[in-house]
């Protein structure tokens, strides 16, 4: 067994458990917990150790990552590691922030626990394939330390900066991007459609020109066919949003663009949509067109 080495994961969902199910392997001790024990299940069928707590968690695992949806649960979940007795590196993925993240770090460090500002970019679907980007920030040890580990979760990792919050900006950054580029896309869309335009050819044409984005790329094609089946939620990205261009105002940075593409998604959301597909936002944005962005069925 001394070649075996013990990995923790906290939160199983649309992103942690794929996410998870990608260390789980001859060499890994895996240690899983989630708050819904049907989370777990699949885990333990395969070899992995269901616990109570993420402080159980902590109490077996040298190497513990977490994905939690929010600020406020990475904190509590944080607050529980750093008084585990095995844990020597931790690393949370979650989306909350550069001060949220940054108190994180203080907890850790007061602790002596290594500790790696670490957001994954590509969404489900790029959980599930192996391909998400993989951020971090930290001391250059802790981040050498976490990156082979990354790697079997990810694609690529992108060392952003030697402090905790760094890599928070750039997810931020990354996010910003994405959200206003598909509501600019599905708008754009919208207006050929209502031309007369055909789906299939807008998209076509868009991905071969300068227009293209991964919103065309990969959530165009959900909207077309009628699935709206990306993976994330509306309320994960417009949380992001928020969480952005609160960052900007902090930095003293104007997001005249931003702002109004953010507007959006904070409406979608508002509307009771928040559960549903990122992709539905596009539901809302026709109908204030009236114009279906649709693929044409025989």
């Amino acid at each position: 067994m001394s070649n075996v080495t013990t990995i923790g994961f906290l939160g199983l969902g649309q992103m942690g458990a794929p996410m998870a199910e990608r260390l789980l392997a001859p060499d890994v001790r895996l240690y899983v917990y989630d708050p819904r024990p049907e989370a777990m299940l699949p885990f333990a069928q395969q070899g992995a150790v269901a616990c109570s707590s993420p402080a159980a968690v902590a109490a077996e695992a040298e190497i513990v990552f977490a994905c939690l949806p929010s600020g406020k649960i990475s904190e509590a979940v944080a607050a529980e590691v750093a008084g585990g007795g095995a844990v020597r590196l931790y690393a949370d993925m979650s989306t909350i922030g550069r001060e949220t993240m940054e108190r994180i770090a203080a907890m850790m460090d007061a602790r002596n626990i290594g500790f790696v500002d670490a957001p994954i970019s590509g969404g489900p679907p790029g959980a599930r394939a192996g391909t998400l980007a993989m951020l971090a920030a930290g001391a250059p040890d802790a981040v050498a330390a976490l990156k082979p580990w990354q790697l079997r979760i990810g694609k690529s990792v992108f060392v952003i900066g030697d402090r905790p919050g760094q890599a928070q900006v750039m997810k931020l950054v990354n996010n910003l991007l994405f959200a206003a580029n598909l509501i600019a896309a599905i708008e754009g869309f919208a207006m050929g459609a209502k031309a007369g335009l055909d789906a299939d050819t807008m998209l076509a044409m868009v991905n071969a020109g300068t227009g293209r984005s991964m919103a065309t790329e990969r959530v165009l094609e959900e909207i077309i066919s009628g699935r709206f089946a990306f993976g994330a939620a509306i309320t994960v990205l417009d949380k992001d949003v928020r969480l952005g261009l609160a960052e900007a105002t902090a930095l003293d940075v104007p997001m005249w663009t931003l702002e109004q593409a953010a507007r959006v998604w904070r409406f979608a959301a508002s509307q009771g949509a928040g559960a549903q597909d990122l992709s539905t936002v596009a539901r809302f944005m026709e109908d204030w067109a009236g114009a279906d962005i649709r693929r044409e069925t025989s």
